[in-house]
């Protein structure tokens, strides 16, 4: 992060929000709601402010399981290093103000819309995790916590400085279980996030080395290791004498005195009922597509699956286009899959971006659709069936080609009542000309 904030051609717009894309590849106008922080960028990051603050509240990056004041950085390693005022717990008794040596706290900062040019776009927008409230105590049992909550207590710079206890009463764990596929390979959400079997062995291995005489369990539906080197990392892990069960955790009930969590799973290999009094429950559960990925979808007026994720132009060929040119997609934002995916997936959309702008000028292709406005009644049934949004509706009257993005597929010529669209160069009357001289010789 550090070298990208250094390099003078990356431009790096933190805490903001695109909210409008106008434009055509090559030529986009984007707008940007940069939000307010209530901190200019005088600030040194010197934490004398956090210092004053009265105000104590949950750390979002935490997943909420340590403090943070009213003012205080988002974490540790964030870029830039500028601190930011959550107003909505902020009582405004102004100590920061008088902290502050630089001057840089600004309460009468409103949001601030900036409006600049590009030449292409790549999304990659991320993920969200299925909160699971009331499934399996969650929210209710005080020692049952999700997979990211665990990463964040596992984290050296996290609330417990890496070294995990109980939530309830901080004791060490005895017996800890992790319960794979929840929210997830359900008629909800089918599909398998990607990256939860391999989370879930990562931290059992550390737990395991934390706490060597803990019993740790894994309750997977299907333990999905295919990624090159994983099937040897789940190997390793069965060694560690971390237990496997495949099956589905039945009855789960908490234990009022130790607060222990009882459970029951049913073991589909050993065709057995098994009982474990829990410690400490852990949920891997479902990867969602992001806040910002419905979002850009909606304004860049781009098409989903029944999930959420973005759509590909073709998921063999074209993995990284979208149905509109010099767009691109990488990461989670097109579906679940780990690192290493997300990476080569990032450096092929920047290999796409870099083949628009080397050669400094874009072909596009001559044969597309065209309009003849005299005989055009306006009924939409082009501009609906476009695949690519090239055709819109203007004034209720006349229907207008974006020459940019059409790719001449001729859908819209299929679909026109009255035949008043059709392709440059593979008109009607040329294609009935050429079978005409075809049939002359017979």
């Amino acid at each position: 992060m550090l070298e990208v904030n250094r390099n003078e051609n990356i431009e790096i717009l933190s805490y903001s929000e695109v909210k409008r894309v106008d434009g055509y590849v090559g030529n986009y106008d984007v707008t940007v709601e940069k939000k307010p922080r209530y901190v200019n960028n005088d600030c040194n990051g010197c934490g004398a402010c956090t210092e004053v603050c009265p105000i104590v509240t949950s750390n979002y990056f935490d997943e909420h399981l340590g403090p943070r004041r009213a003012i205080d950085i988002a974490f540790g390693q964030a870029v830039p290093f500028l601190y930011d005022i959550n107003r909505d717990v902020c009582v405004e008794c102004f100590s920061c103000v008088e902290a502050c040596e630089l001057d840089a706290i600004d309460f009468s900062q409103v949001p601030e819309e900036v409006t600049f040019k590009v030449g292409s776009i790549i999304i990659a927008t991320g993920w969200d995790i299925y909160e699971p409230h009331g499934e399996y105590g969650y929210g209710k049992f005080e020692n049952v916590v999700t997979q990211n909550q665990l990463e964040r207590i596992l984290a050296p710079n996290g609330p417990l400085e890496g070294h995990v206890h109980r939530i309830s009463d901080a004791k060490e764990p005895e017996e800890i279980v992790f319960i794979q596929c929840v929210g997830s390979r359900d008629t909800e959400r089918p599909y398998c996030s990607g990256v939860c079997c391999m989370l879930a062995l990562k931290n059992g291995k550390l737990l395991k080395e934390e706490f060597p005489d803990a019993n740790i369990t894994i309750c997977y539906i299907d333990m999905r290791t295919n990624e090159k080197g994983f099937e040897e990392y789940y190997q390793r892990a069965k060694q560690s004498d971390i237990r496997m069960i495949r099956g589905k955790v039945g009855e789960f009930s908490e234990d009022p005195e130790t607060k222990n969590v009882n459970i029951r799973v049913y073991s589909s290999l050993t065709d057995e009922i098994i009982k474990i009094s829990a410690d400490l429950v852990v949920l891997s559960t479902a990867a969602l597509p992001s806040k910002g990925t419905e979002q850009i979808s909606k304004i860049l007026n781009l098409d989903a699956d029944r999930n959420g994720f973005l759509t590909e132009s073709h998921f063999g060929l074209m993995p990284q286009e979208t149905k509109k040119k010099g767009i691109f997609i990488a990461g989670f934002a097109q579906g679940p899959k780990d690192i290493s995916y997300s990476v080569s997936q990032a450096r092929a959309a920047a290999s796409k971006v870099a083949e628009l702008t080397t050669p400094g000028e874009v072909d596009i292709e001559l044969i597309i659709a065209e309009v003849s406005n005299d005989i055009c009644i306006a009924c939409k049934r082009c501009e609906k069936s476009c695949p690519k949004n090239a055709i819109t509706l203007v004034d209720e009257e006349k229907a207008i080609v974006d020459e940019i993005n059409c790719d001449g597929c001729g859908i819209c010529a299929a679909c026109c009542p009255t035949y008043a669209i059709d392709i440059r160069y593979f008109r009607d009357y040329q294609l009935f000309t050429e079978i005409d001289g075809m049939l002359e010789g017979g």
